[in-house]
């Protein structure tokens, strides 16, 4: 690879609030020549609306994502995003996509970057904050302290029965969908007293309750559950917040 190529940065743009990006993200934003950004097809492009006040009038490349766990259309889908993406990279630009949270948490940049580096190109990551992280300092409460573990489940899958047993704290990321078997479940298990949760960290109509058992409305796609052993400490005492 020529010195002159392009380089792919994933930039970790954290759970939602512009200003929780790190300084590294802003500035690789700012200095970027086009700006990529995971798109699923709807009208909502959250990454994107993150940074939108750091990226002012840059170009933007759109990357269709499919949520499917179809590993041929994700091949197929991904080789097209990276060989745009590369494209670029061989004309000399730099190239900043844009990914909600941390981009080794359960991101979809990974698809890009295995190729991108697969074709002979520079990609770095840029670590952002993640939800789960966020969500904790919004309830006031530690993800894990002492000798506690921390046991992250994508809640999203539904096969979140066999990793409640696991003597852990847990963070259940993308809940909305299993919100109400999950509040059942805990409550059959006697746990439900301890968990708390969060709805669209940083995102607008972000809602938090530190007691789930309380949680009303309705809860989309970004809604963590956060699950401590035993009872809350007492930062996690609070009452609900909207």
């Amino acid at each position: 690879m020529s010195g002159g190529k392009g380089v792919l940065y994933g930039v970790g743009v954290g759970p939602g609030d512009p200003e929780l990006l790190t300084v590294k993200a802003v500035r690789l934003l700012r200095t970027a020549d086009v700006i990529a950004a995971p798109d699923s097809g709807g009208e909502s492009r959250t990454a994107l609306n993150i940074v939108r006040d750091y990226v002012a009038d840059k170009p933007v490349l759109l990357c269709p994502t499919h949520m499917t766990r179809d590993r041929e259309t994700l091949d197929r889908v991904w080789e097209d995003n990276a060989a745009r993406v590369c494209a670029l990279l061989e004309q000399g630009k730099r190239v900043a996509f844009v990914t909600l949270g941390d981009p080794t948490v359960y991101s979809t940049y990974f698809y890009l970057h295995r190729r991108v580096l697969a074709r002979g190109f520079r990609a770095e990551i840029v670590p952002g904050v993640p939800s789960f992280c966020a969500a904790a300092a919004k309830l006031g409460v530690p993800l894990c302290e002492g000798d506690e573990r921390l046991l992250v489940v994508p809640a999203s899958h539904g096969d979140w029965n066999e990793s409640l047993d696991v003597d852990a704290n847990k963070a259940l990321m993308k809940a909305g969908r299993q919100l109400e078997p999950l509040r059942e479940t805990l409550r059959q298990r006697g746990e439900l007293e301890n968990a708390s949760l969060v709805v669209n960290c940083g995102l607008p109509g972000e809602r938090v309750w530190p007691s789930f058992a309380q949680a009303e409305g309705e809860a989309g796609y970004f809604s963590l559950v956060l699950l401590r052993q035993g009872t809350q400490t007492e930062h996690g005492k609070a009452g609900e917040t909207e």
